[in-house]
């Protein structure tokens, strides 16, 4: 599935979770739970890079195991245990994403919580209840100390092409602005803060450079990370732009991508030829 065959294994495999290494339910299949085992008794650190906020991991943690997590779109680092490593709070640029496109809806990523606007939609977080609803001003201001590791932004009418040309335009260099949902959601994070950087960063502090690492994505706030890393790979289900900028490709999330490209590795790792 990939574009050419790696002779060795890498030391570092990151992977995104939605779209990529969780299936289209979101659960984990068997076989790719197999390989993420396989993968670390071959030696091959694994740390999940994902938009998700943190408090979405511990109920992934059956299914995947607990591994180094870089979530928010970097805007966190979390050791396996549950421990911050790195964060990357900023403030949110709600005044004037909402005075350039009129109509939009906020949500923020707290490190354990959320909030977000009545008219904020539901699908968006799929949470039974959440505990902090209000206009946007009112719950940035009820805490002004509260650290905002991610603002997320919906508008009801507007394509996402355009919702994320607006907002992105907007918000300028004062914010990091993607999606990845495919539906009119934009995501905005502090300048500089991504999955390429946060990744660069705690993997460096393991001696680790881009040579080393291997990593799997499928939607556009996966380029910063696919484009630092020696070998990139896109799903098969990626984002035509993501599929484009990929060096490799492997099948779907569906088609247990990840777990293809993992028991390649471990067998690179064990001296087997695939």
């Amino acid at each position: 599935m990939t574009t050419s065959a790696p002779a060795t294994a890498p030391k570092l495999v990151a992977t995104d979770l939605d779209g990529t290494l969780l299936r289209g339910d979101g659960t984990v299949s068997g076989r790719t739970a197999a390989a993420l085992v396989a993968a670390e008794e071959a030696g091959i650190r694994l740390v999940l890079v994902t938009g998700r906020p943190p408090r979405s991991l511990p109920v992934l943690h059956d299914g995947i195991g607990r591994h180094f997590a870089i979530t928010a779109n970097g805007a966190a680092v979390y050791a396996p245990d549950g421990t911050a490593v790195r964060l990357s709070p900023f403030s949110a640029l709600v005044a004037r994403v909402r005075a350039a496109v009129p109509g939009v809806s906020f949500a923020f990523e707290y490190e354990k919580d959320f909030g977000h606007e009545q008219a904020y939609p539901a699908w968006s977080y799929g949470e039974s209840s959440v505990e902090l609803i209000g206009d946007a001003d009112e719950l940035l201001a009820r805490n002004p100390h509260r650290p905002v590791f991610k603002v997320l932004a919906h508008h009801p009418a507007l394509s996402l092409r355009d919702f994320h040309a607006r907002a992105r335009h907007s918000a300028g260099a004062d914010a990091e602005t993607t999606h990845s949902t495919g539906l009119a959601l934009v995501e905005f994070s502090a300048p500089g803060v991504t999955k390429a950087s946060a990744l660069t960063a705690w993997s460096a502090g393991l001696g680790l450079g881009p040579e080393d690492i291997a990593a799997f994505g499928d939607m556009p706030n996966d380029l910063p990370m696919l484009g630092v890393v020696g070998r990139p790979y896109a799903m098969a289900n990626a984002d035509p732009e993501v599929r484009r900028a990929a060096r490799f490709h492997t099948a779907s999330n569906d088609e247990d991508g990840v777990a293809r490209v993992l028991e390649e590795f471990v067998r690179l790792a064990h001296g087997r030829a695939a």
